[in-house]
């Protein structure tokens, strides 16, 4: 029998997974609105009698990776006015911080290739509070926090059922599936559990008129498609077999006559209400076996089924064998991967991240054209979606399978999330991670100008450009497992990404002068005010954070093709041009203004953005946040072996400073070696750095005991003020969640903890300390007398984050904030989430709560803090 390794190398065990989202309903891809309100076009009341186009939804639900068929769950209390078939929550209206899933789930395991998956599902047995949740987090205002289902105290007293749900392949086509229902209650509860299948509906829309089937067969349900090879799902003592149509009802959605009597919702109204709308032939297009189980007071009970492609006489011989045996090499790939770790509370919480990551894989489907156009079955979208959202994307064929944030906050992929998932998930598959890179840059994702979509409420948003820096990381983490150089990957990307730097160049630096602009740039509020607003006629802002992410980007190019020369000579052209454009970017950051002092302002010795008023002068928009603290992403060591190696590219470098000297003295440092003759390129000159740096690691500013904050804390006390067009603003460091409704309100960058700047700062901070080496020391914190290297400094800092998932010397978990639950009960405290941010103050989980997309990086800061220096990038 193969074991993980082995299975890795052959896609095909990947063609199932758990590419289900947890939320279709409240999409972009759904909404075929006249005004492009998404989140009232289809809700969580629809979502049970509608059909969706291009996705479907479920609770730990799998799918082949083209969905044509799906398989998830579905529970009933006997309390609830419906059956659990997908997740609750609030819209981004309803939710006094954004939308915001209502539920309690965690997701517990996963192997690359799916062949091992385990969360956890925890469902009430009182009723489930939906109306209470609506109109108490509606009473609370932006100065609140979130009312959340565990505060309604239904997990109180244990009366609750835990859904532990988990999958074993026996064979890339044998899918075995396990339900284990524990009752945490002091007395006997019964749940009916309901195991669905259904087709994803790719009939109805006058494209494609093949309808599939499904039919029962003794115990087992016959599946019938033409493009798939499953065709069994065997089911182990079931009450019955329902089935209907995965079709709408439009009856009850629009008060329209319905094309089957037995629509999407059939089985729930059967269940609810022993209405008459299940197909009594047992067939259809959705089905449900049906299982009532009565579990005693502390007990559970078992339920399996597969899911095959033969058909099998005795489906469940040698089940519970196979399933010990994917467990054990579960365990076996995850000893292997934690060799160094040896806590046991970092252990679990590396593998929950990692699951989390293999997890939130989505089967994505959008096709711009046809989603403007309409569906030739069905009247013609009103014409204003042919000028609205996404209207300039019409090359757009989204139609994969694509790691997401979070599938139930955001079932959609993000360019600069994705970039920094996929360094956590090549820690374990690093061909999944290149596959994920490479797929934004293809030409049905990539626009024709060079930008890369952003996320499908805008894809014409400009998003961080990371996306070479994670190419590199995976390239590297890629070499480190296999121990070969995958050059063809890093050669496809980079002319690519060649076309997106132009992009940005052209269409973000709008006075040729180096200096940028972006807008938000994935930092949602963090401004005084909306950075994606038309400014005033005459009016532009240079941004510190856009003129740094170029400044990054054109040192990972510089690197990339310094790596790619090894191989082919022809790459040193390529390595001087970007070369020479970091140090453009780094010159007009460094003199540009009547007093030279560029982005950074001397008495303050910090970076801020800056207005360019309409007579030329500049105003500083002096608000000390993570836009400041980004022009120290920008760092990278060139060795005297690399130079050693490519004398063309050294030559050129010395002709170029020669003639620059400005650039050569102020910015470069080059001629001021490193120990063993190593060359720094960075914004930062060692004083400048020790300025920031003294900010930054201050715990008045931006120190917090979980990490680095995103706004300096001085604004608590203080709150910054500007008066600017007419207008009064204000900005006030906030540690928790947001209350602005800029953006939606559901994001705030103005005080909480972000994994993906603090890995970055930790990653800038050791590339400094191979150059600078344990010679040069900060104050850590400042003002407290203690000194330490840099490295030191970001293993401090790596420490601090960690620290939010582990217990206190109270032993409390910040992570779990006050809820008594999530800190005593062990049914609680055990299981991770990983959430979007964090508490700059206490550290408590904040935002998305199963953001196992960035977050995730949470594994590779324990990778390194135990002691593996590849899973964080330095140098070479």
């Amino acid at each position: 029998m193969i074991n993980e390794t082995e299975r890795l190398k052959d896609p095909a065990w990947k063609k199932w997974g758990s590419y289900v989202s947890d939320r279709e309903w409240g999409t972009v891809r759904e909404d075929y609105s006249a005004d492009g309100n998404a989140w009232q076009y289809t809700t969580h009341d629809m979502a049970r009698s509608y059909a969706w186009r291009w996705g479907e939804e479920a609770i730990g639900g799998i799918c082949d990776d083209s969905q044509l068929l799906c398989f998830g769950w579905a529970f009933w209390n006997k309390r609830d006015p419906i059956i659990k078939e997908r997740y609750f929550g609030l819209s981004n209206a309803e939710g006094n911080h954004g939308e915001d899933v209502k539920e309690m789930y965690y997701y517990l395991d996963a192997l690359p290739t799916h062949s091992y998956m385990k969360m956890l599902y925890k469902y009430p047995m009182h009723a489930f509070p939906y109306q209470l949740l609506v109109d108490e987090n509606a009473r609370r205002g932006k100065q609140d926090p979130e009312f959340e289902l565990i505060d309604t105290g239904v997990f109180d007293n244990g009366e609750y059922f835990d859904c532990f749900i988990d999958y074993a392949k026996a064979d890339k086509e044998d899918i075995l599936i396990r339900l284990e229902v524990v009752n945490r209650s002091t007395h006997a509860a019964s749940l009916v559990a309901l195991p669905t299948i259904w087709f994803r509906n790719t009939w109805s829309w006058g494209r494609h008129p093949y309808k599939p089937q499904l039919k029962q067969n003794g115990n087992a349900i016959h599946i019938q498609h033409d493009e798939l090879e499953m065709q069994w799902l065997y089911v182990e003592g079931a009450d019955q077999m329902v089935f209907c149509e995965n079709e709408s009802n439009n009856s009850r959605l629009y008060g329209v006559a319905n094309g089957s009597p037995y629509p999407k919702d059939g089985i729930n109204d059967y269940i609810i209400h022993g209405s008459s709308s299940v197909n009594t032939s047992c067939t259809g297009t959705k089905a449900a076996c049906v299982k009532e189980l009565v579990i005693q007071p502390g007990g559970s009970t078992t339920f399996r089924l597969r899911l095959c492609r033969q058909q099998q006489h005795r489906p469940f011989d040698g089940f519970d064998t196979l399933f010990a045996q994917r467990v054990k090499e579960a365990d076996d790939f995850f000893d292997q991967q934690q060799t160094l770790i040896k806590d046991s509370t970092q252990k679990s919480l590396h593998r929950q991240a990692i699951a989390g990551m293999l997890w939130n894989k989505q089967f994505y489907s959008y096709k711009v054209q046809q989603w403007l156009d309409g569906d030739p079955a069905f009247p013609p979208p009103p014409e204003s979606r042919k000028h609205g959202r996404n209207a300039h994307w019409t090359h757009v064929y989204n139609d994969d399978v694509i790691s997401v944030p979070d599938k139930w906050e955001f079932p959609w992929y993000a360019a600069w999330d994705l970039a920094f998932h996929c360094v956590t998930l090549a820690l374990v598959d690093p061909d999944f991670a290149k596959a994920q890179l490479l797929l934004l840059t293809q030409e049905w994702y990539m626009n024709p100008a060079g930008e890369l979509p952003a996320y499908e409420w805008s894809f014409q948003d400009a998003n961080p450009p990371v996306h070479a820096g994670a190419v590199f990381r995976v390239y590297k983490l890629d070499a480190r497992q296999k121990g070969v150089k995958d050059y063809a990957f890093l050669e496809t990307v980079f002319h690519k990404l060649v076309i997106n730097f132009t992009w940005w160049v052209n269409r973000k630096d709008r006075n040729n002068s180096n200096v940028f602009e972006g807008g938000f740039l994935g930092l949602d509020n963090i401004s005084v005010f909306d950075r994606s607003t038309t400014l005033p006629s005459g009016y532009s802002i240079e941004q510190a954070d856009a003129t740094s992410w170029m400044a990054v980007y054109a040192l990972n190019m510089l690197h990339i093709s310094l790596e790619l020369a090894d191989y082919n000579k022809s790459y040193l052209g390529m390595a001087t041009k970007f070369f020479e454009h970091f140090l453009y970017i780094a010159g007009a950051m460094a003199f540009m203004g009547k007093d030279n002092s560029g982005l950074w302002d001397e008495e303050d010795q910090f970076f801020y953005d800056q207005f360019r008023l309409p007579d030329g002068s500049i105003e500083k928009m002096k608000l000390r946040s993570m836009v400041g603290i980004i022009p120290l992403f920008a760092v990278e060591v060139i060795t005297k072996e690399t130079l050693d190696k490519h004398p063309e590219f050294a030559g050129r470098m010395d002709w170029f400073l020669r003639h620059r000297p400005d650039l050569a003295s102020l910015v470069s440092r080059w001629n001021e070696t490193g120990k063993d003759e190593k060359h720094l390129l960075s914004l930062l000159r060692g004083h400048r750095m020790k300025k920031l740096l003294a900010r930054m690691l201050d715990e008045t500013e931006f120190l917090s005991d979980y990490g680095i904050r995103s706004l300096s804390k001085i604004y608590d006390e203080y709150p910054f003020r500007m008066h600017f067009d007419g207008t009064d603003l204000e900005v006030k460091y906030l540690p928790a969640e947001s209350d602005s409704f800029m953006y939606g309100g559901n994001s705030n960058w103005r005080g909480p903890i972000w994994m993906p700047m603090n890995f970055l700062i930790i990653e800038s901070l050791r590339k400094f300390h191979f150059y600078y080496s344990d010679d040069f020391t900060v104050e850590y914190p400042t003002a407290s007398g203690n000194y330490l290297s840099l490295k030191d400094v970001g293993t401090e800092l790596a420490k601090r984050l960690l620290s939010i998932y582990l217990p206190n010397k109270n032993g409390l978990l910040p992570v779990a904030g006050e809820q008594s639950l999530l800190q005593s009960d062990p049914n609680f405290y055990q299981y991770n989430r990983l959430f979007e941010y964090f508490n700059g103050d206490n550290g408590m989980g904040l935002g998305a709560s199963h953001q196992t997309g960035w977050t995730g990086l949470i594994a590779n800061l324990i990778e390194m803090l135990n002691g593996d220096q590849t899973a964080i990038q330095v140098a070479d």
